[in-house]
């Protein structure tokens, strides 16, 4: 590996940058880095004010087509797990690196990085772009907005390959993850006399009910796809909260739940009929309570990534690695969303998701040596082709 990586890796690991946090010290630190080597960077903030921004740079031709590296610069909480070091530490032993996103993913930012040196030495026919984001841990929240610019004012790159931990095997597809609250209101009074109210954590657990009733359906009617596990599409209730005491009939009651769908799902499978049953039910209460209600509202929406079959993204990468077979992801990433804004789009990167996360996050040598090699060989294609 390059002789800057590990320096590269220990700083990347030491900024903070818990999704829950700003990112901006590290974005302005790969910035200035990039700007030695007289790369040009664009830095794509987040619309609505937070602290946060996208990364995007590119090497060689300044025009469409290329190449994108694409990372995630957050990370996940380390509050309530047991690390036996200070997670924002670099810590070295013979066989790995441990921090937190050493894994997922600033190990793939750093090899990408301490390669700028190559990039820039030779001119390439072909440009490579880096494309770095936030907030993709809290559901691929800011790769959109960079490529809103990408389609605006950006060079557009031909491929997107996303760095994310797969032990460098060529990830062709993973199902998409779509988040909702639902909120339900009722009319609050005396517990003693729960008739003259209308408790919403009440109707919010016949909602529930439904919604089990409804996914159950899909268990049984799919669409199916075996490559996955589970290998239909899946739902789950993740958070509830609602009343305020005991002895008062609930007025408001809320949950969070996420719907991941296979290729070629889609949430309007549990949608549509939700929809339909919290109509009626709506129709029968408001004759009582017409303050009854029950919305639900999208927050967050990611798609599936897609088999291309034999697509460039895939092509390209099983010429590089010599690898022959593809394999389908357990988790979402933000290759969909590249996907869907016109790239090929792949999945490979150094490190595994079963080390993510956990305390003591880790990535091993071996895979990173792995990285470092396919990423100088695709260099050496992109001044050749």
């Amino acid at each position: 590996m390059n002789a800057n990586f590990v320096g590269i890796l220990d700083r990347l690991i030491a900024f903070d940058t818990v999704s829950s946090r700003s990112n901006l010290s590290l974005i302005h630190w790969i910035g200035d880095y990039l700007r030695q080597y007289g790369v040009v960077v664009d830095v794509v903030p987040a619309p609505d004010g937070q602290p946060k921004a996208n990364l995007w740079a590119t090497i060689g031709p300044k025009h469409d087509g290329g190449i994108a590296l694409s990372g995630h610069t957050d990370v996940v909480p380390v509050e309530g797990q047991p690390w036996s070091s200070d997670p924002f530490k670099l810590v070295e032993t013979n066989e790995r690196f441990i921090g937190r996103g050493t894994s997922d993913m600033k190990g793939f930012i750093a090899l990408c990085l301490a390669l700028v040196p190559d990039m820039v030495a030779k001119p390439l026919k072909t440009p490579l772009h880096f494309a770095f984001s936030y907030d993709e841990e809290l559901g691929c929240l800011g790769a959109p907005h960079l490529l809103k610019a990408i389609g605006e004012n950006l060079p557009k790159p031909r491929i997107a390959i996303i760095g994310e931990p797969t032990g460098m095997k060529l990830g062709v597809r993973h199902k998409g993850v779509y988040s909702f609250e639902t909120r339900i209101t009722g009319k609050d009074g005396h517990s003693s006399q729960p008739e003259r109210g209308l408790n919403a954590i009440g109707l919010a657990a016949e909602v529930m009910s439904e919604m089990a009733r409804i996914y159950r359906g899909i268990q049984a009617d799919g669409p199916f796809d075996r490559s996955f596990d589970p290998p239909h599409c899946s739902f789950n209730i993740g958070h509830i909260d609602g009343g305020t005491a005991v002895n008062i009939i609930a007025r408001e009651c809320r949950f969070l739940w996420d719907f991941r769908a296979i290729p070629g799902g889609h949430p309007d499978q549990i949608l549509k009929p939700l929809l339909a049953f919290t109509e009626k039910r709506l129709k029968e209460l408001r004759t009582l309570q017409p303050v009854a209600d029950i919305v639900t509202t999208p927050r967050v929406s990611s798609p599936p990534l897609v088999e291309e079959h034999e697509g460039a993204a895939e092509a390209l990468l099983k010429h590089l690695t010599g690898a022959n077979d593809t394999v389908s992801l357990p988790y979402a990433t933000e290759a969909g969303q590249f996907q869907q804004a016109g790239m090929s789009a792949i999945v490979c990167g150094p490190g595994h998701i079963a080390q993510a996360h956990q305390p003591d996050e880790f990535i091993d040598k071996e895979q990173l040596a792995a990285c470092d090699a396919f990423l100088r060989r695709l260099i050496d294609w992109a001044r050749a082709n």
